[in-house]
C-alpha cells in the first residue's frame, strides 16, 4: 500500500466511489425483488403498476392483470417472439400454397405474424414493472392491436370479461399454430400442406378424432383437450372419441345457495345418462332384421337378390364400422328404429400448464330478462384434476370478481405477488456448479491407475486393494457419506450406516448413481447447495383499474359471491404444496 497521505486518502476517495455507485446500481434491485419490497426508504408502500379506466374499460383492465401474474404465460411469450426475431420475418410473411375454402391470404399472413401476442407481451412486461411510486398506465396499445387483428372496434356495451378473455386467448393460440404452420413450410418446402389436417384447424374448435398425446401442452399454455364419448346401455356399443380442444373452460354454476368448484368440474365432466337416443348400432341391427324378414317373404329373384346385397353391406357395416351407414343401403324410417338409453363420458385428455376457469352465473329466463346467480362458489388455492393415475395439481395466481348485478357492476382482480425463475435468480450459478461437479463424479468412479496411486498413497494412508482395482475415488467417497465432515480417524468422514446386500451386490458406479439420485431427489446433496425452498408468501394484490392495494389469501378466497374467472398454473416440481 503507498506511504504517502495524498496517495491513501486518493485511494479512500475512489474505494468510497465504488461502494456507492454499487449500492445505486444493485441496491435497488435487491430491495424490489427481496423481502424488503413493500416498504421504501420513506415508509411508503410499494406497489404494482395499475391500469386507467377512461371508458369503462374494468373488463379489459382485470383480465390483464391477471393474466400479467401468470409465469408460464409470460416464458411463453418471451419464447415465442424470441424465436421469430432469430428465424427471421421471411418464414411468417410467407403465403401457404394451398388455402382452405375461405380463407384469405391476408389474414393468414396476419396470424403468423403475431401482431397480438406481440402486443400482450410488451402489456405484461409493462405491468410487471416494480415502481417505487404509484404509477398507472393505459391498456390502449393492446387494445389497438386487437382492433387491428380484427378489423373491428371493441365495443364497451358488453362489458364481459370472459368474452374479452376468450377472444384474446383464441387469437393467441390461432397466431401459435399459424407460425407452426410456416415453420413447417419453412423446414418442407416440397411438401404441400393438407388443409384437412387438424393443425390446419382453429385450435378452439371441434376436429376429428386423433391421437392426443401430453406432449400437446408444450406449445400454447392455455391449450387443452377433451374427450367423450357415448356407450348405448343396450347393445355395449361405445361410439368413436370425439376431440375437442379448448383455451378456457366454462363451468355453470347450479342454482342454489352455495356450491363449490369441485362440484361445477363434476357437472362438465361427469358421466351423463340420456333417454330415448338411437344408437347407430341399434338402428343397423334393426335394419338388418327388417331386411330378413323381408327375405323371407319374398317372391322374385329380383328382389332377393337386392335384398341379399343389402344384408351383406349391412353386416359389414357392423363389423367394421356401425357408425357409417353402408352407401346405397335404404334402411327403414328412423321412427321405426328402436330408442335406448345411452351413458355420455367426457374427460380431459391434455392438461394445459394454465386452465381458465369462467364460472357461468347467467340464468335465462324466457319470460323475463336474464338475471345473474349469486350462489357462493367456494374454491380452494390447490385444485386437482385428473383420475388416480393421472393427477394433476394446479396452483391459484389469479381471480377476477364481478360485484353488481347482470347488466350492470364493475370488474376487479386478484394477483398474487410473486416472483421466479427466470424473472427472479437468487443463486444463478449453484445449479451450474453442482450439475458439474455431478458429471465429473459419475465420470471419476470408473477404475484408473492414477486413481489406484492417489488411494494407495493418499491422504489417510490407506493401501490399494489387493487386486488392483479402486472401489471409488476420492471424491466419490466423500459424496457418498452425504454431508461429509473431517473426523479423527481421518479426513473424510465414513458412513455410519452398516453395508446392505444391495450395496454389496452393486458395482462401484452404480452404487455411486444411486447415491447421486437419492440426493438429488431429497434436494440436499451438500450443506449450503439446494436448500429446501422457503415458504410461499401469502402477499396478493387486489386490483380495480388504478387502486392497488396488499390483501391475503383469505381476503381472496372469502369472493365466492363475486368470483367470476378463475387461473390455475399447474405446480413445477419442487413448489411449496402450501403455497
Amino acid at each position: 500500500m503507498p506511504d504517502k497521505p495524498a496517495t491513501v486518502v486518493a485511494y479512500a476517495a475512489g474505494a468510497s466511489l465504488a461502494a456507492i455507485a454499487a449500492f445505486y446500481v444493485f441496491a435497488p434491485t435487491f430491495f424490489i425483488d427481496g423481502e424488503n419490497s413493500y416498504n421504501t426508504n420513506d415508509g411508503r408502500k410499494r406497489t404494482i403498476i395499475g391500469l386507467s379506466n377512461p371508458a369503462n374499460d374494468c373488463f379489459i383492465n382485470s383480465v390483464l392483470q391477471a393474466l400479467a401474474g401468470l409465469g408460464d404465460l409470460r416464458l411463453y411469450l418471451i419464447k415465442e417472439l424470441h424465436r421469430r426475431q432469430l428465424e427471421g420475418p421471411e418464414i411468417y410473411e410467407s403465403i401457404p400454397p394451398v388455402l382452405r375454402k375461405g380463407e384469405k391470404a391476408d389474414r393468414i399472413v396476419g396470424l403468423q405474424k403475431g401482431p397480438v401476442t406481440k402486443a400482450l407481451k410488451d402489456m405484461l412486461d409493462a405491468l410487471n414493472e416494480r415502481p417505487i411510486y404509484k404509477k398507472t398506465i393505459s391498456a390502449r396499445p393492446m387494445i389497438e392491436a386487437l382492433e387491428r387483428a380484427f378489423n373491428t372496434r371493441i365495443s364497451r356495451n358488453q362489458q364481459d370479461a370472459q368474452e374479452f378473455l376468450q377472444i384474446v386467448l383464441e387469437r393467441l393460440c390461432d397466431e401459435y399454430h399459424a407460425a407452426q404452420r410456416a415453420r413447417l413450410r419453412f423446414a418442407n418446402p416440397g411438401q404441400t400442406e393438407d388443409p384437412s389436417t387438424a393443425d390446419s384447424k382453429p385450435s378452439h374448435m371441434t376436429s376429428a378424432s386423433t391421437e392426443v398425446t401430453i406432449g400437446a401442452r408444450e406449445g400454447f399454455p392455455f391449450e387443452g383437450r377433451f374427450e367423450s364419448h357415448i356407450q348405448c346401455q343396450r347393445c355395449g356399443f361405445r361410439t368413436k372419441p370425439t376431440v375437442t380442444t379448448f383455451v378456457s373452460l366454462t363451468l355453470n354454476v347450479p342454482q342454489k345457495s352455495a356450491t363449490s368448484l369441485d362440484n361445477c368440474f363434476d357437472i362438465l365432466l361427469k358421466s351423463e345418462e340420456i333417454d330415448d337416443f338411437k344408437c347407430d348400432k341399434c338402428r343397423l341391427t334393426h335394419a338388418l332384421e327388417w331386411k330378413k324378414s323381408k327375405l323371407s317373404s319374398s317372391t322374385t329373384d329380383k328382389d332377393r337378390e337386392s335384398l341379399e346385397k343389402d344384408i351383406g353391406l349391412i353386416e359389414q357395416a357392423l363389423r367394421d364400422d356401425p357408425e357409417k351407414t353402408p352407401e346405397g343401403v335404404t334402411l327403414p324410417d328412423t321412427s321405426l328404429a328402436p330408442k335406448s338409453k345411452i351413458k355420455k363420458s367426457t374427460r380431459i385428455t391434455v392438461f394445459p400448464k394454465v386452465i381458465a376457469i369462467h364460472l357461468s352465473r347467467s340464468v335465462f329466463d324466457p319470460g323475463s330478462y336474464s338475471t345473474k346467480n349469486m350462489a357462493k362458489v367456494s374454491y380452494t388455492q390447490r385444485l386437482r384434476l385428473g383420475g388416480l393415475l393421472n393427477e394433476h395439481w394446479y396452483k391459484l395466481l389469479g381471480v377476477v370478481c364481478h360485484k353488481g348485478s347482470h347488466h350492470s357492476g364493475h370488474y376487479e382482480s386478484f394477483r398474487r405477488n410473486h416472483v421466479y425463475a427466470p424473472f427472479a435468480t437468487p443463486d444463478p450459478f449453484s445449479a451450474y456448479a453442482i450439475a458439474s461437479r455431478y458429471t465429473s463424479l459419475v465420470s471419476s468412479a470408473t477404475p484408473s491407475p492414477t486413481m489406484e496411486a492417489t488411494h494407495g498413497d493418499g491422504l489417510n494412508g490407506s493401501a490399494a486393494p489387493p487386486n488392483g482395482n479402486s472401489t471409488t475415488s476420492l471424491s466419490t467417497a466423500s459424496l457418498s457419506t452425504g454431508n461429509s465432515r473431517p473426523t479423527s480417524n481421518g479426513v473424510d468422514g465414513k458412513d455410519s450406516r452398516p453395508p446392505t446386500q444391495e450395496d454389496s451386490v452393486m458395482s462401484p458406479v452404480q452404487r455411486t448413481d444411486t447415491q447421486i439420485s437419492k440426493q438429488i431427489r431429497t434436494q440436499d446433496p451438500i450443506p449450503g447447495k439446494f436448500r429446501r425452498r422457503k415458504k410461499s408468501n401469502d402477499r396478493w394484490w387486489r386490483i380495480s383499474d388504478d387502486k392497488i392495494k396488499e390483501a391475503r389469501l383469505s381476503d381472496v378466497l372469502s369472493m365466492q359471491r363475486e368470483v367470476y374467472l378463475l387461473f390455475y398454473e399447474l405446480e413445477r416440481p419442487g413448489d411449496d404444496s402450501s403455497a
